[in-house]
């Protein structure tokens, strides 16, 4: 949630990140009116009460026909402040929800725009040139089966579209990735961690992932649980409702989970391979933070993504994306994509994104300075989501014979493996 007395204050800045965002800008009167309805309820409780304490005080001291009439008046004021109370919860309630509904700030450095309004900020190594080599490169699903390393065939039988086996050295391969980011992780003071793939509705709405990513979101409801469909959010609830103090900041953890989307609205979109697939792994950080340092702190998110695959040896490049394309929790993200031969384009593997004092809000989660106590911020960007990291590896250090060469960072987690070859079909 942002901070009341920001919008207060300046609520033309929050109707313009609205704006920015393509989000409903109605929104803002909409809540700046019920704001005020929650105060003018609040006070107007609160001056019932104060009578009602004084009221009290005389009717123990009146006689006579002054105490009937003080009665008369302590049964009336009772009704009042019950009204005056159902009128302000109602009041605090009504702001409450819109609070919840009105997206993060947007940071303005970000691009405003669509989805297309991105910001290159930087391309880093060079795609391979397949012609000049004399090959035409294998998409990463005729890899997988050369290398009897992925079944698209049997994962769809076994549990319908978007779905998929890693076998042999693709199951190798995944637990390689993971155990070379948390190895990575750590070695820069990363907790890491193995989160729930079960939440409470608390912690997926106090994340921010109950508003536009509703529709891809699995919710089991004779357990009022929710799939995560990212370890954000278990890591982001894991101090909801506490007091943390500054000294300990920052915290940094890194949370390995499987990771479950619906995928709704992609239909036709991505259906060969385990690009965009319904359940994957990934490596995610998440940082607790001052507000103050949470720029800097995401600055070295995107460092730490960029030596991941840097030390992966593949050619990517780095976006700012654009207002209209945030999530409803980020102030402005980063996103790394990862050049995929066959597709002759870019797709996305990270991205880090600065969610301010937005999700601490929601969930709760404070800290302790020499100012007191207030929120804090949240931060998180991925370390490898493994699919689509496998899906580049494949394609872009893949040999004319099928065969794929390992990065040398990537062979130490492989038993020193440098290749995968070829097998023979199953």
């Amino acid at each position: 949630m942002i901070d009341l007395r920001l919008l207060r204050e300046d609520p033309e800045r929050v109707r313009t990140s609205q704006r920015s965002r393509g989000e409903d800008v109605d929104l803002v009167d909409a809540l700046l009116s019920a704001d005020e309805r929650r105060r003018a309820s609040g006070t107007r409780f609160d001056e019932l009460r104060a009578e009602q304490k004084q009221l009290g005080k005389r009717v123990a001291a009146a006689k006579g026909e002054e105490k009937a009439a003080l009665l008369a008046r302590t049964k009336e004021l009772a009704a009042e402040v019950k009204a005056a109370d159902a009128a302000q919860g109602e009041a605090k309630e009504e702001a409450e929800r819109l609070q919840r509904a009105l997206a993060n700030l947007i940071d303005p450095a970000a691009p405003v725009g669509g989805e297309e309004d991105f910001v290159t900020l930087e391309e880093i190594g060079t795609p391979r040139d397949f012609a000049a080599e004399g090959f035409e490169p294998r998409d990463h699903v005729e890899l997988g089966q050369l290398l009897g390393a992925i079944d698209t065939e049997r994962g769809a039988k076994v549990a319908g579209a978007r779905s998929y086996y890693l076998t042999g050295p693709g199951a190798l391969l995944e637990l390689a990735l993971v155990n070379m980011a948390m190895a990575q992780a750590s070695a820069v003071g990363f907790t890491p961690m193995i989160t729930p793939a079960l939440v409470r509705p608390a912690a997926m709405d106090g994340t921010g992932f109950l508003g536009q990513a509703a529709e891809n979101v699995y919710y089991l409801a004779d357990d009022d649980r929710y799939l995560v469909g990212t370890s954000e959010v278990p890591l982001a609830a894991y101090h909801m409702d506490e007091i943390l103090d500054a000294e300990r900041l920052p915290l940094r953890y890194a949370g390995f989970s499987s990771c479950f989307r619906r995928e709704a609205g992609t239909y036709g979109k991505d259906t060969r391979g385990i690009i965009r697939v319904h359940q994957f792994e990934k490596v995610e950080m998440f940082v607790f933070t001052t507000p103050e340092d949470a720029e800097a702190e995401h600055r070295r998110l995107l460092q730490w993504e960029k030596d991941f695959l840097n030390a992966l040896e593949l050619p990517y490049r780095v976006i700012d994306v654009a207002s209209g394309d945030l999530g409803a929790s980020a102030a402005r993200k980063f996103d790394i994509e990862a050049w995929v031969p066959t597709q002759g384009k870019y797709r996305e593997v990270t991205s880090t994104s600065n969610t301010t004092e937005y999700q601490a809000r929601r969930l709760s989660i404070r800290m302790r300075d020499s100012e007191g106590v207030r929120p804090l911020a949240t931060l998180n960007g991925t370390l490898v989501a493994v699919p689509r990291v496998i899906v580049a590896l494949l394609e872009n250090h893949q040999r004319a014979d099928g065969s794929v060469v390992l990065p040398e960072a990537l062979r130490p987690f492989l038993g020193g493996r440098a290749v995968l070859e070829p097998v023979a079909a199953r």
